[in-house]
């Protein structure tokens, strides 16, 4: 290899990392350019904007790091160095802005599911004890009988074997929608929690360690 192939590869480096931190910065201004801080809607889209892409700065400000080793192995401290820090020092400390907006919004959206599904557990219920009632039995005989779903010449133990066969299964069938939204409600808050405020706990030492590596 010859000696001018580690000048051409950090020149490369440089300007691919400084192409995938300005993305990052154009990823950033189109979210910011709604300027909703005070809804928290806005809060939890800017701060997974930030989680989200922030990987792809953290490769650029490497690549940018290591292109400043290629081009001056000796040399520590140089302009390129010091931007990576600053660049870096300023990731981190957003991230560490956005990890209790992350942890406030996952506490809201967790409040709101389990409002929810307390609401269909309630109606749950609701249900259980209408199946102990005769008038509700009578009342879904009538619409079976209504529907042809019984035949007329049916016994009142027959008709009303019907109309419990109906409502166990609607019954089942309620249950199953519950555990399925218990379940659907358990995953979205690993992936707030895992995908989203860990990440951003990662990331935030990731780019501190950065900064440091930079300037020593």
């Amino acid at each position: 290899m010859s000696s001018a192939a580690p000048g051409r590869f950090g020149t490369l480096f440089r300007w691919l990392g400084l192409t995938l931190v300005v993305l990052l910065l154009l990823q950033l201004i189109a979210v910011l350019a709604v300027n909703g801080w005070g809804e928290e809607s806005f809060r939890q889209l800017v701060s997974s904007a930030l989680v989200t892409q922030s990987p792809m700065a953290f490769v650029g400000l490497s690549l940018m790091l290591i292109s400043a080793r290629l081009e001056e192995p000796q040399a520590r401290r140089t302009p390129l160095h010091w931007l990576v820090a600053v660049i870096s020092g300023v990731l981190a400390l957003s991230l560490l802005v956005t990890i209790p907006v992350a942890i406030s919004g996952d506490r809201a959206v967790s409040d709101e599911a389990d409002q929810a599904l307390n609401s269909q557990k309630g109606q749950l219920q609701m249900a259980r004890a209408q199946m102990q009632a005769p008038e509700v039995v009578d009342q879904v005989i009538g619409q079976l009988e209504q529907g042809g779903q019984i035949p007329a010449n049916a016994t009142d133990d027959q008709k009303r074997q019907a109309a419990r066969s109906i409502m166990d299964r609607q019954l089942q069938q309620a249950e199953s929608q519950l555990k399925q939204a218990e379940q659907r409600r358990d995953l979205a808050a690993n992936q707030r929690r895992i995908g989203g405020i860990g990440a951003g706990v990662v990331l935030m030492l990731a780019f501190a360690l950065l900064a440091l590596v930079a300037v020593l």
